[in-house]
């Protein structure tokens, strides 16, 4: 891959500015009119996931957090004012939770060959791993075992985001926006939605005092193959929670 010099960095702009005021002299003056973007994107820091890219989005469209491995933290102020912000100024009326195929953040936490912070960081996909640790090692590859955790973490992701508090108050209120978890698989550009579904939470309407039903990773079961890269296998069909089962946050 070419890599561009610091002084293209600026050439490029300038001309990509020329391009859009060519296709529309008030294009910038519309967008520094203020932002009302319909999407939240919770992704992942690697370099190769840029996903206005990938879904031809323009600016003002997605609003972005991003971090390694894609983590909603209950402890990450960034995130928790992200998210705030989001919802309560911006009025996302999306919010998509993306990882990937490939993730150094999933091969770290399931190999162990990070310390340090990072270490620190990629600690509860490891924790994931263990609770799935039969699953994921009867996979027969590694690339299949780590294409299984991404998946998974993403799921963990989604619940993580029910538990906030602000999402709890919006649910109360009966105005929250519609979740999404997906997997981005870098070496065909194609975004796999796994289907979460998020009905029983935008259902509920216990008030917030209660203990609200919450997915737990038990609720979530594999249908079909398992995700690979490895010639035309066919990629897994999305993890859906069980109907049946219910669990409440002590």
């Amino acid at each position: 891959m070419k890599y561009h010099s610091i002084d293209e960095l600026i050439q490029n702009n300038q001309a990509w500015v020329t391009e859009k005021l060519a296709l529309d002299p008030n294009y910038f003056e519309n967008l520094a009119s203020g932002q009302t973007p319909p999407f939240l994107y919770i992704g992942c820091s690697d370099s190769r996931l840029p996903l206005t890219n990938f879904t031809r989005t323009e600016p003002g469209e997605l609003f972005v957090h991003r971090n390694i491995a894609n983590q909603v933290s209950l402890t990450d102020i960034n995130l928790l004012a992200v998210l705030e912000y989001a919802i309560c100024h911006l009025q996302v009326k999306h919010i998509i939770v993306c990882g990937h195929y490939g993730c150094g953040g999933i091969t770290a936490a399931l190999e162990g060959k990070t310390t340090g912070i990072i270490d620190n960081w990629v600690n509860p996909i490891r924790e994931l791993y263990l609770q799935k640790q039969d699953e994921i090692d009867a996979l027969p590859t590694r690339e299949e075992r780590l294409n299984r955790l991404a998946e998974i973490n993403v799921l963990a992701q989604v619940k993580n985001l029910y538990q906030t508090s602000i999402m709890r108050k919006v649910l109360h209120e009966k105005d929250a926006p519609t979740v999404h978890g997906w997997v981005l698989d870098i070496r065909t550009g194609l975004i796999k939605d796994l289907n979460v579904s998020t009905v029983q939470w935008q259902s509920h309407s216990s008030c917030l005092s209660c203990k609200l039903p919450i997915v737990t990773l038990a609720d979530f079961i594999p249908q079909d193959k398992v995700a690979s890269y490895g010639g035309n296998e066919e990629v897994s069909e999305a993890w859906l929670p069980m109907a049946s089962k219910q669990h409440t946050l002590e």
